[in-house]
C-alpha cells in the first residue's frame, strides 16, 4: 500500500533547507549571519507551534503572500497584476483609503507570529511604495519578508530600514540582460537596479533577485554566465517564477513539464557551482508535494484590501481579515473547496489554478449560496 503524503512533514523540511541555505549565503557578512542564527531559533519555534496545530486538526501553511499595495511606478510590459486590473499607477502618498492601513497589516504579522507563520513574501504594486507597512513589518523579527520589488524605490532611508531591520529582504525583479530588463521594464531600469545592488552590497544587506521563467529566456537566466554577474554583485538568492499567462495568445511561453526538468537539472548543476547562494525555482515540481500549495496548503494571499486568496494568480476570496482572524480564514469555505480536489490537477504554466479560473470561479459561487 503506497504511503500517504506527509504535508507536515514536507513543508517542515523545506523551511529547514530554506534557512539552511541562507545561511550558508550570510556566511561571510557578520551582521546578517547573527541575524540568521537568532532568526533560525525563532523558525524552530514557529515549527513546533505548526506541528501543535496539526495534532489538533488544523493545518497552518509555514509561508504568506500579503500583497501591500495595489500602487506601482512601472508600466512593465505583460504585468499581470495590470491585466487583472489589480495594479495602479501611483497616486500621491501611494495609498488609497481604501486598502488596509499600516495598523491593519502589523495586526496580521503580529497574527502570523502566533500561529507559526515563518515567511511572509511581501509584494505588490509596488511595495516599496508603503514605507508605513514596511517599518512595522521589521519589528516582527520572528518572520523574515522578503520583499518583491522593481527596485527602483529604494533610497537612502530605506537603506537605513535595511540595515537596522535585517528581517527585510528585497527581492530585486530582473529579465535577464540588460536588453531583456529594460525592454520589459523601461530604458535605464537595469543600470538603476545594478547601482542598487552595489549601495545593498557596500552596506553588507541581504538581497536577491527575482526573475519570470518562459521558454524563450530559461537557458539565459539558468546559464553560468547570469548566476555568476549576479553573484559577484552580491546578490545572495536567486528566484525563478515561472511564467504565468497573461493571455491565450502567450501560452506558448510557459514552462511544461519537460522544461521544469529541465530547468530542475540545471538548478541542481549550478547550485554545486554556487554553494554561497539560494537558487529556488516556483512553483518547482509540484507532483513531490502532492500538489499546489496554495489556498492554505503550504501558503495563501491576502490582498491589499485584506481579502484571503488562494494565491495572487487566483484573486477569488470568500472571506477578508478584516472581519474574521488569520486562522479562521484559513478555513474559509473555499479554501476547502480547494483542498478537497484542485490543486492536483494537470496544467501548464505556474499556477494551476489560474488555468482553473472557471472551475474556483464556480466553487466560489457554491460558498455564496
Amino acid at each position: 500500500m503506497e504511503k500517504a503524503f506527509d504535508l507536515e512533514s514536507y513543508l517542515t523540511e523545506a523551511v529547514k533547507n530554506i534557512i539552511s541555505d541562507i545561511v550558508k549565503a550570510t556566511l561571510h557578512n557578520p551582521k546578517a549571519s547573527v541575524f540568521m542564527a537568532k532568526y533560525a531559533v525563532h523558525s524552530y519555534r514557529a515549527g513546533k507551534l505548526r506541528a501543535e496545530s496539526e495534532k489538533s486538526g488544523l493545518h497552518i501553511p509555514p509561508f504568506l503572500i500579503a500583497s501591500i499595495t495595489t500602487t506601482c511606478n512601472l508600466h512593465c510590459k505583460g504585468c499581470y497584476a495590470r491585466a487583472n486590473n489589480s495594479c495602479f499607477d501611483c497616486p500621491s502618498g501611494g495609498n488609497s483609503p481604501k486598502m488596509l492601513d499600516a495598523a491593519q497589516w502589523g495586526d496580521i504579522f503580529r497574527q502570523a507570529v502566533d500561529l507559526g507563520i515563518s515567511f511572509i513574501l511581501t509584494a505588490g504594486g509596488e511595495p516599496f511604495v508603503r514605507r508605513d507597512v514596511l517599518t512595522i513589518a521589521g519589528d516582527y523579527p520572528e518572520i523574515l519578508f522578503p520583499i518583491f520589488t522593481n527596485g527602483t524605490m529604494i533610497d537612502e532611508e530605506y537603506i537605513a530600514l535595511l540595515d537596522k531591520k535585517r528581517n527585510l529582504i528585497p527581492i530585486i525583479s530582473l529579465e535577464g540582460t540588460r536588453d531583456m530588463t529594460d525592454e520589459r521594464r523601461g530604458a535605464g531600469t537595469y543600470d538603476k537596479l545594478r547601482a542598487t545592488m552595489r549601495e545593498l552590497d557596500g552596506k553588507g544587506l541581504l538581497f536577491g533577485a527575482s526573475v519570470t521563467v518562459t521558454k524563450e529566456n530559461v537557458h539565459q537566466v539558468l546559464s553560468e554566465d547570469f548566476i555568476g554577474t549576479l553573484d559577484a554583485a552580491g546578490c545572495r538568492a536567486i528566484i525563478y517564477v515561472e511564467y504565468v499567462p497573461v493571455d491565450p495568445q502567450t501560452v506558448y511561453l510557459a514552462p511544461d513539464d519537460e522544461l521544469r526538468d529541465e530547468m530542475a537539472s540545471m538548478l541542481d548543476e549550478m547550485r554545486k557551482q554556487y554553494p554561497e547562494m539560494l537558487l529556488i525555482s516556483f512553483p518547482g515540481d509540484e507532483k513531490s508535494c502532492g500538489g499546489c500549495l496554495a489556498a492554505g496548503r503550504g501558503f495563501f494571499h491576502i490582498n491589499a484590501f485584506g481579502g484571503a486568496e488562494p494565491c495572487p494568480f487566483s484573486p477569488f476570496s470568500d472571506i477578508s481579515v478584516t472581519e474574521t482572524s488569520l486562522k479562521e480564514s484559513l478555513q474559509s469555505p473555499l479554501f476547502i473547496k480547494l483542498r478537497d480536489g484542485s490543486l492536483a490537477q494537470e496544467h501548464v504554466g505556474g499556477c494551476v489554478l489560474f488555468a482553473q479560473e472557471a472551475q474556483v470561479r464556480q466553487l466560489l459561487k457554491q460558498t455564496e449560496v
